[in-house]
């Protein structure tokens, strides 16, 4: 087998001559020269394999082999408020900007008084009216060097959500993300991006949701930076309900400065092949950093959550807590890396890693890995993999409680452990019950196959 697939990068090229043609900002030099470069590494990197240590366990030759169209801005009218109200978290007040296929919609979004210096808007609009603070802060967080996707993103890229908090900016009311997939017969790439810059002593919540109106085939391949700067604040939430038929890669990667703190809360419940790869680079003395995730998969659904956590400075936290649920021939897989650099002392670095297997035919890979260089450092990693305890099985069965009952009040209190993390109640409370709807579809799936 080839390192990298190469074959199908020709289609690649071939849109983006086309996309370039066509979008705004083409004479800004400095973003041509950023796409051409991106597409160019692109090109040489190709798609990864399974021979790649880093995508050993995910096998994305059906994502490399397909045929994508490229959504355009006309394909927006394709999603109807009906779809919005979905996913708006029971009437959740935030500050909402929706995309469809990528493209941002006026129409379908909702975008409330803001605070003095706030900018809450689409990309698109910002490469017309932010060209400085984008030349300085696009696409240096999430570099493309060694990464295929993320290089791919980074030619593609044309619109998704651009936030800016000025120094001391406070938003009360929480910022909503949605992007949605239309319902289209044939399967379309889709390249969200996503810019978060938060000044001093800022504070914002920021919700992204991930969605498919249909059971349809599509890519979303999707890169969110976020820089935080000394004592800012970033509650961020991430919630992916793809397509049973969809493909989903995700970068979030964070740059933070003295004392600011960046809290994470990502949650997968859709997708048929998905990879996330968050990270945080902690660059200033004081920061503190979370990590934080549930997944649950179930039929031929593949998760794979691959974190990043750099010490880069010294007295800093991190903690980071992973948990999956699979049910029938699901896998899942976990690496969490942890570097802590040469002058990073005092560090205070905590990972756990945990998997429930529902049936025998789960499974799960998971490899926690540290890179420690300091020697002043307090260092942990866990992961667990197993069943339901049996015994608390038998408990709640005596108790008058069903076999299936007694399986699913065990699993949610296992997934309960991130969700209750949740500050928002009603995403919190929508994710509660989407727990309960995915287990019972998973049952009613087990027993359509026997």
């Amino acid at each position: 087998m080839a390192l990298a697939i190469k074959e199908n990068n020709q289609l690649y090229i071939t849109s983006f001559e086309e996309f370039e043609k066509n979008i705004n900002g083409e004479a800004k030099n400095w973003l041509k020269d950023l796409r051409r470069q991106a597409l160019t590494r692109f090109d040489e990197l190709g798609f990864p394999t399974t021979r790649h240590e880093e995508w050993k366990y995910t096998n994305i030759s059906p994502i490399a082999k397909e045929n994508f169209i490229h959504g355009t801005e006309s394909d927006a009218g394709l999603v109807q408020k009906d779809a919005v109200k979905k996913f708006d978290y029971d009437g959740l007040d935030a500050h909402t900007l929706v995309f469809v296929d990528g493209h941002f919609n006026a129409d379908l979004s909702l975008i409330g008084d803001l605070p003095e210096g706030v900018k809450v808007k689409s990309l698109a609009e910002a490469f017309q009216t932010d060209t400085d603070l984008l030349e300085q802060h696009l696409a240096r967080y999430a570099p493309f060097q060694d990464d295929s996707f993320t290089a791919l993103s980074t030619a593609f890229m044309n619109d998704g959500a651009y936030i800016y908090l000025p120094e001391n900016a406070v938003i009360e009311k929480p910022i909503h993300l949605l992007f949605l997939a239309s319902d289209r017969n044939e399967p379309f790439i889709t390249y969200p991006r996503n810019l978060i810059i938060a000044g001093k002593h800022s504070k914002a919540t920021i919700i992204e949701t991930y969605a498919g109106t249909s059971d349809n085939r599509y890519f979303t391949n999707c890169v969110t930076e976020v820089f935080c700067d000394e004592n800012a604040y970033i509650e961020h939430f991430k919630v992916q309900e793809e397509s049973s038929n969809a493909y989903h890669i995700s970068t979030t990667q964070v740059n933070q400065l003295a004392n600011s703190n960046f809290v994470s809360n990502a949650l997968d419940f859709g997708g048929l092949i998905v990879r996330n790869n968050p990270g945080a680079i902690l660059n200033g003395e004081g920061v503190e950093s979370t990590l934080n995730g549930l997944y649950l998969g179930t039929g031929r659904q593949l998760i794979d959550n691959h974190t990043t956590i750099d010490h880069a400075k010294p007295h800093c936290n991190s903690h980071e807590l992973y948990k999956g649920v699979l049910d029938g021939s699901a896998r899942g897989v976990f690496n969490g890396k942890i570097f802590v650099r040469l002058d990073a002392q005092k560090t205070d670095a905590k990972q756990t890693n945990q998997a429930l297997l529902l049936s025998n035919t789960a499974t799960i890979d998971t490899k926690p890995q540290l890179e420690i260089f300091a020697d002043d450092v307090k260092c942990t990693h866990g992961a667990t993999i197993g069943q339901l305890d049996q015994d608390a099985m038998f408990y709640l069965q005596t108790r008058g409680i069903e076999r299936d009952m007694a399986r699913d009040i065990l699993t949610y209190a296992f997934a309960s452990d991130i969700i209750d993390r949740i500050t928002i109640k009603e995403l919190r409370d929508y994710c509660h019950h989407r727990v309960l709807v995915k287990l019972q579809q998973d049952r009613l799936e087990g027993i359509d196959k026997e």
